[in-house]
């Protein structure tokens, strides 16, 4: 008997693009049979016919499927490398940088990325490429407002220039961070890269791919950088064999490429 859920990844596939196969199976299904139980659907095929009939159920299946968990200046000593050395040293060379949120979820990173750039550039001069799969978290992350608890790690003096205070806590960044930014749909595992990146940023979302997912999408990122660009991965997800995909170490989560 063919499983439920071999079944619904097939129909996902078929329905988003999205190849579920190539997540670590043990947390994902873990993930949405709980979704799928706190709606009352007995199976995954019951589950899969909502989802396609009706849309907030879509987005909510995306939004727990892409793990929309983030903050500005999340493991903000990480930050201080770009902020310190990388920038600094790249701006040496030419000042418009191209640089690549990737996996980029409701803003927070890319924005975070041109927070730090202000300090070195005006904000008509920053452009920075953000992507995620997740559509709804694109929408959020344009409308640039966020929870108080997001901004904790925020210098205060980005957060005093750049952000205002709205009702019930939120905080909305300002439209000249805003503009900085261009977001677009994206699937990571399939779509193709653009090329000649100076920096590359994914983040806390590489940890939840397969082995092989995860060998596939380093080597897309290599491919992806020009010579002497920087790939910045998340806190969970060192590669210990840079080598393999073209790259040396820079620093504890960075990588050059050779």
């Amino acid at each position: 008997m063919i499983d439920n859920f071999d079944v619904f990844m097939g129909k996902i596939f078929k329905k988003t693009g999205i190849d579920l196969t190539k997540y670590k199976r043990p947390q994902m299904e873990r993930r949405l049979t709980a979704l799928r139980d706190k709606h009352g659907y007995r199976d995954f095929n019951a589950y899969f016919d909502a989802i396609n009939q009706n849309e907030s159920l879509y987005y909510e299946f995306l939004d727990r499927m892409t793990i929309n968990v983030s903050e500005f200046f999340r493991n903000d000593n990480r930050w201080l490398v770009l902020a310190e050395r990388i920038f600094p040293e790249f701006l040496k060379q030419k000042r418009k940088l191209k640089i690549w949120s990737a996996a980029c979820s409701t803003g927070e990173e890319p924005y975070t990325i041109a927070l730090i750039l202000s300090r070195f550039l005006p904000p008509a001069e920053i452009e920075v490429l953000a992507t995620d799969i997740d559509e709804n978290a694109i929408v959020r992350a344009k409308t640039g407002v966020y929870h108080e608890r997001s901004l904790t790690a925020v210098p205060h003096d980005l957060r005093k220039k750049y952000f205002t205070a709205k009702d019930g806590g939120m905080y909305e960044i300002s439209s000249e961070i805003k503009r900085c930014v261009k977001f677009q749909k994206q699937n990571l595992l399939e779509d193709r890269f653009d090329t000649n990146f100076d920096l590359i940023v994914c983040r806390n979302v590489i940890i939840y791919f397969t082995e092989e997912a995860k060998d596939m999408l380093f080597h897309k990122f290599a491919a992806a950088l020009r010579s002497g660009g920087i790939l910045f991965v998340g806190s969970t997800e060192q590669i210990f064999n840079p080598q393999v995909y073209g790259f040396r170490t820079y620093d504890t989560f960075f990588y050059e490429k050779n």
